[in-house]
């Protein structure tokens, strides 16, 4: 088959994951990693992963299936960031589902549902590393079982979820850092690293995990 891989951003967290992918996929197939819509190709599957802008219909009419991969109980909390919203929300199961891509954003029909299980312990790199782990693991079901897999209609009332800011990673100096563990979870140190602000001025928060 011929495979495109579209991620919108070169410096996303997942391409160490779509590295991995690539070596799994050439082995049977031809592969194309773009990081533009405008560059990708007609084909047979075009992986959407990681894309921060919606794909226009235009490119989904140029190959068979397009398929997105996204961290939540579709129809619930569609669109940005739903796996650190749902730390936030003091949730460690976090539901996963690959689907169709639709003109609506994260509205196709579901293939394959399945979870992240988190420990209460990890931090965003910690997070990323499993929801890339199992995103390949989602990936290679499809491909293997894509012959007889439904595509399943979202059933419920949608809800969307809003882009992170770094407005978001603000910790309030006047509560406790364990009431506030899951706010420094989720915080990327490049990005948008934790902070808190003080007699007019702003400090900086960058959390590790001892090795």
């Amino acid at each position: 088959m011929k495979i495109t891989i579209l991620t919108d951003n070169p410096n996303s967290w997942i391409i160490p994951f779509i590295e991995e992918l690539k070596i799994y996929l050439v082995r049977d197939h031809e592969v194309k990693h773009v990081f533009e819509s405008e560059q990708v190709e007609s084909g047979d599957i075009l992986f959407i992963l990681s894309c921060e802008k919606l794909v226009k219909s235009q490119i989904l009419k140029l190959n068979k299936n397009n398929i997105v991969v996204h961290p939540s109980d579709l129809p619930k909390q569609r669109g940005w960031s739903p796996l650190t919203w749902q730390v936030l929300e003091g949730k460690n199961v976090i539901p996963i589902c690959l689907f169709e891509a639709h003109p609506i954003a994260d509205g196709g029909g579901v293939y394959i549902r399945d979870e992240i299980k988190l420990d209460g312990t990890e931090l965003n790199s910690g997070m990323k590393q499993k929801q890339g782990e199992i995103t390949l693991k989602m990936i290679k079901k499809y491909l293997k079982e894509k012959d007889t897999l439904l595509a399943i209609d979202q059933i419920g009332e949608p809800s969307y979820c809003n882009k992170i800011t770094s407005e978001d990673s603000e910790i309030d100096i006047n509560k406790s850092l364990k009431d506030q563990f899951n706010r420094l979870r989720v915080a990327d140190n490049k990005r948008y690293p934790a902070f808190f602000k003080y007699k007019n001025n702003k400090y900086i928060i960058k959390i590790y995990k001892e090795k």
